[in-house]
């Protein structure tokens, strides 16, 4: 269809906000498409089962616009002399969408709204140019609806608000939320048209039973930004264009009542790139926009989506009254998605598939990808990148497979995962998986102890998925189960710098270290499941296999450095140098340079995670890696040399070489008699000859080629960097993004009034002409074409001298105590000691010693000669 502005000669100012009636049998229950079906209700509302449409203006001439001249911005004599115009945060100097903004709030005019079940609601016209022709008439694609909610997320449907998918009655299987910070418009734009061309593609299934082309009615999706003064200003200019937002409606408070959220709702038809193009969807999406006030981290979205919204969405038709358990017999499929995750075009379907097939899958998660680029030109331009793209793509060919064979997975990527509604829902005592998963939003308040068990406790919550997920599975009475859906794909931006990638880290170790000792330590709480028993047999098996991974990871800073030391040490003895093309005695000097540089660099680590931000010590720990990779060549260098000297080296030595392994013959006992080898190649066998098989098995090897090599350079700085570094910041239990206690107070307020009827009206500001509405989407849309000057972030005056004063601080403990360690290293050496045997003829003696030894007797002879000409002076004087 095209999308062209829709010539009508009604002016905005004279649309009815009021109720307009309708028809019964209303929504329609024909196709998609048949445009002759819905023209023929066009000119009809929905009715609500309260007071029918969301808004009722009073038509009183005194509030009326004039159509000669724009009103002045204040109407009520009270209000004069007029106020000044509030600060805008969303000036924009690229574009004349600033002086729209300022046109369209100065021309708003003052109306009477009467209240919807004591709360302020509003319908108002969409922008004409994204009103489908043919839908004119219809509310939800000609009117967006504007709820200020003033309550808790927890007490929403009990203040009685309302969402349009209740209201309309319809039918809902998916219920997907994607939540946001301070994301910008090509970040949401990728994951926005994803989740379009995943409902597109539902509407296409025409032999599915529960899809089809009116299947857009069975999907609600549902974007919450954490933060008013937080949301990008581009990424309100894409939802604008898409008619899910519009300047000037919402509210600071309603009746002296501070606004928690802005929720806008709106059926969109049209897509929109970052760089302002609309086009057709090819089917609509119910979108509700839900800006919160206040940034008060993700969690408090998650219970937006889920404790506000969930049980207003009437799953599979189900009525119910206002009272959350009426869920409890349903089935809703709730859809996880970070801004900025892109979901392959049939992903959103794969996870859906997976809980209509499954009755008793509680949680399902996918494939979750690092976006490498055209051309995987990330993976050439960083090696941090394709190191975690190794990472990821390992996890998802051995890890996700066997948790799910188990059906317990430790974690479901809040970044793209699914959850059955029923199996989320607290049960009679208000316990359950959704009140222990909102448990975190309260534990990283001021008022949160600081014990030992308070610390651990509040990391536990860092990774509040976990959390989820072994709640599911050990649900009192019931039997759910978690799957991985390999067929389901997303991918995502990971971190390229060296100070994000730590503090990324730093928040998923922490909490998934705590987590796994939580969820270690009450393994018998599977035992009171309603699992069967076999299934509770394997989760047991489970259980103990994930203890005994707890195990390594906790011992992995030693681990690592002892292998390293063995291998380094067997391989540089006097019988086996590695290094002797170098020179005969270069292994026994390289062991010591090496082993020592390891410690030291684990000293300076350990010091700089103690005090220093990773962004003021950015160059100190990209440094580090680079050593610390350095290192890992030399084991492997040291591993691939003692594997050299255990096999034949002739083509004579290999003739037998399938009766290598058999230990029947006395001519050829490789393995049985070289221990080294047996170690060596079982431990390569194990490690990488698995990531090799497992990834031709799975028919995904392009990784093994494109990343193996960053990965093993940088794996020693997972282990030293990003564990110490989390283990010296167990105090810091903040998702990285600060808190925004306070609001703006720059939209107005909606007050209340007394109406010619003697009911209480709100009075609020709306614009009220039309083409104001039209010139801010048009500037919106220009807006978008310029591409907005990158701009580097800056440190602010007090962080970039908290991060100096830090660094210096770290400076002088590194000289002072590294000068001290290079002393005990130079003159406790191998060499050193050696060399001092040669010169003393034997002797057993350091020199160093010996040195001391005329220094403190020197330094002692210094002082009581000072001491003693002391006492003849004042002899003297006396």
């Amino acid at each position: 269809m095209a999308y062209r502005p829709q010539q009508t000669q009604d002016p905005y100012g004279n649309y009815n906000y009021g109720n307009t009636g309708v028809a019964p049998g209303y929504p329609p229950q024909t196709g998609y498409g048949d445009s002759s079906n819905w023209d023929a209700k066009s000119a009809k509302s929905y009715q609500s089962s309260y007071a029918g449409s969301q808004a009722h203006l009073n038509p009183n001439p005194q509030y009326e616009m004039s159509q000669v001249a724009p009103p002045m911005p204040y109407h009520n004599p009270n209000q004069y002399p007029p106020q000044p115009p509030r600060p805008s945060p969303y000036r924009d100097n690229s574009s004349g969408w600033s002086a729209a903004r300022e046109k369209l709030m100065k021309r708003r005019s003052v109306r009477q709204v009467q209240l919807t079940q004591g709360n302020l609601v509003l319908d108002v016209p969409a922008p004409s140019s994204i009103v489908p022709g043919d839908k004119n008439g219809i509310e939800e694609f000609s009117k967006m609806r504007y709820t200020a909610a003033t309550c808790d997320p927890d007490d929403f449907m009990s203040s009685r608000y309302t969402l349009r998918p209740y209201l309309l009655g319809r039918q809902t299987e998916l219920f997907i939320v994607m939540t946001m910070y301070n994301e910008d418009e090509v970040l949401f734009v990728r994951t926005m048209n994803s989740v379009i061309k995943n409902i597109a593609h539902l509407c296409s299934r025409s032999k599915s039973k529960m899809w089809g082309p009116e299947g857009w009615k069975k999907v609600v999706v549902c974007v919450v930004s954490d933060g008013r003064n937080k949301v990008n200003k581009r990424t309100l200019q894409v939802l604008s264009l898409m008619g899910c937002y519009q300047e000037g409606i919402a509210k600071d408070s309603v009746a002296g009542k501070d606004v928690t959220a802005h929720i806008f709702e709106y059926t969109t038809s049209v897509m929109v790139t970052e760089t302002g193009e609309v086009s057709s969807s090819g089917c609509p999406v119910q979108v509700v926009f839900c800006l919160k006030e206040q940034n008060k981290k993700k969690l408090n979205s998650h219970r937006w989506f889920f404790n506000a919204f969930g049980p207003l969405i009437k799953p599979n038709g189900t009525a119910f009254v206002f009272y959350p358990r009426a869920l409890s017999d349903v089935s809703l499929v709730c859809i996880l998605l970070d801004v900025g995750t892109k979901p392959t075009g049939t992903s959103i379907y794969e996870l859906w598939k997976c809980f209509d097939r499954h009755s008793n899958v509680g949680g399902a998660c996918g494939e979750i990808c690092v976006d490498t680029g055209r051309g995987c030109s990330l993976l050439l331009k960083s090696p941090l990148a394709a190191s975690q793209n190794f990472e990821y793509k390992m996890s998802n060919i051995l890890d996700k497979p066997l948790e799910s064979v188990f059906g317990y997975i430790s974690v479901l990527p809040g970044a793209f995962s699914a959850y059955r509604y029923k199996a989320l829902l607290n049960g009679p005592n208000g316990q359950g998986p959704l009140a222990s998963y909102f448990r975190g939003e309260t534990m990283h308040g001021s008022g949160s102890g600081a014990g030992l068990f308070e610390v651990t406790t509040r990391n536990m919550y860092l990774a509040e998925d976990r959390i989820l997920c072994f709640e599911i599975v050990t649900k009192k009475k019931e039997g759910w189960i978690l799957k991985y859906v390999k067929s389901a794909k997303a991918a995502t931006d990971v971190p390229t710098s060296v100070p994000e990638f730590i503090s990324q880290r730093r928040r998923w170790l922490n909490g998934s270290l705590f987590a796994s000792i939580h969820a270690t330590v009450f393994f018998f709480r599977i035992w009171t499941s309603g699992q069967n028993f076999f299934r509770k047999i394997v989760l047991q098996f489970e259980f103990i296999y994930n203890a005994l991974q707890l195990l390594f990871t906790w011992t992995s800073l030693a681990n690592f450095y002892l292998a390293f030391f063995f291998l380094v040490s067997s391989a540089t003895s006097e019988q086996n140098n590695a290094f002797q093309f170098l020179s005969s005695g270069a292994g026994k000097w390289i062991s010591q340079i090496f082993l020592n540089l390891y410690l030291g660099l684990l000293f300076v680590v350990l010091v700089c995670s103690l005090g220093n931000r990773p962004q003021g010590s950015k160059w100190t720990y990209s440094i580090a890696m680079i050593l610390f990779g350095l290192c890992n060549i030399i084991t492997t260098w040291c591993a691939a040399y003692t594997v050299y000297l255990a096999v034949p080296h002739d083509l004579e030595g290999w003739k037998n070489f399938p009766e290598l392994y058999l230990y029947g013959f006395d001519d050829i006992r490789l393995f049985r008699e070289n221990r080294t080898l047996q170690e060596v190649v079982v431990a390569v066998a194990a490690t990488y000859g698995m990531y090799f098989i497992s990834s031709f098995i799975h028919f995904e090897p392009w990784h093994m080629f494109t990343s193996f090599i960053q990965y093993m350079f940088l794996l020693p700085s997972y282990v030293n960097i990003l564990m110490m570094y989390a283990m010296c910041n167990l105090h810091d239990v903040t998702w990285g993004t600060k808190g925004d206690n306070g609001a703006a107070k720059d939209l107005g307020s909606a007050k209340k009034v007394k109406g010619e009827d003697g009911n209480e009206m709100m009075e609020v500001e709306l614009p009220t002409a039309k083409e104001d509405v039209e010139q801010l989407w048009a500037a919106s849309r220009n807006a978008l074409k310029i591409k907005p000057i990158e701009e580097k972030e800056h440190r602010d005056a007090d962080t970039k001298q908290t991060d100096h004063d830090r660094n210096s601080r770290t400076n002088v403990v590194l000289a002072w105590v590294g000068s001290n360690m290079v002393l005990i290293l130079a003159f406790t050496s191998t060499a050193f000691t050696e060399w001092a045997a040669a010169q003393l003829g034997g002797s057993a003696f350091n020199p160093y010693l010996s040195f001391l030894f005329y220094a403190f007797a020197g330094l002692s002879a210094v002082r009581f000669t000072g001491s003693v000409l002391y006492l003849l002076l004042r002899l003297v004087r006396l």
